[in-house]
């Protein structure tokens, strides 16, 4: 059974960097501007009840690309506008996905200190 969560968590996961992948080549659109349009998607589509069903299937498959970061801001606002009102609204989605804007802050700090980049020729 945990055999088939693997899968499963990999296929999803893997169709949605597809999706980015075909984005980037057959589009005009910059890696930056999918990434955005990503996290909104995940933003949209949990407002909307879609992402949730497909997180608790999927796991780490729909959690870890960058739609499951605008799933994680959306649960984070909500969670936060149900216990403090409307200010919840501002705080909520800083508050749930911290742990990993510091994380991300932290090992890019880390790495910056390890390797030194190059400018492109």
């Amino acid at each position: 059974m945990w055999l088939l969560n693997y899968l499963w968590a990999f296929l999803i996961g893997g169709a949605i960097c597809v999706i980015a992948q075909i984005l980037i080549d057959k589009t005009k659109l910059t890696p930056a501007r999918i990434l955005v349009s990503y996290v909104c998607v995940g933003v949209l589509l949990t407002a909307i009840g879609v992402y949730g069903p497909i997180v608790e299937f999927a796991g780490a498959g729909a959690t870890v690309p960058l739609t499951g970061f605008g799933y994680a801001i959306a649960n984070g606002v909500k969670t936060a506008v149900d216990q403090q009102g409307l200010f919840g609204a501002l705080t909520g989605g800083l508050t749930a996905t911290s742990g990993g804007i510091t994380a991300a802050l932290c090992f890019g700090f880390i790495a910056s200190l390890i390797f030194s980049s190059k400018p492109k020729k």
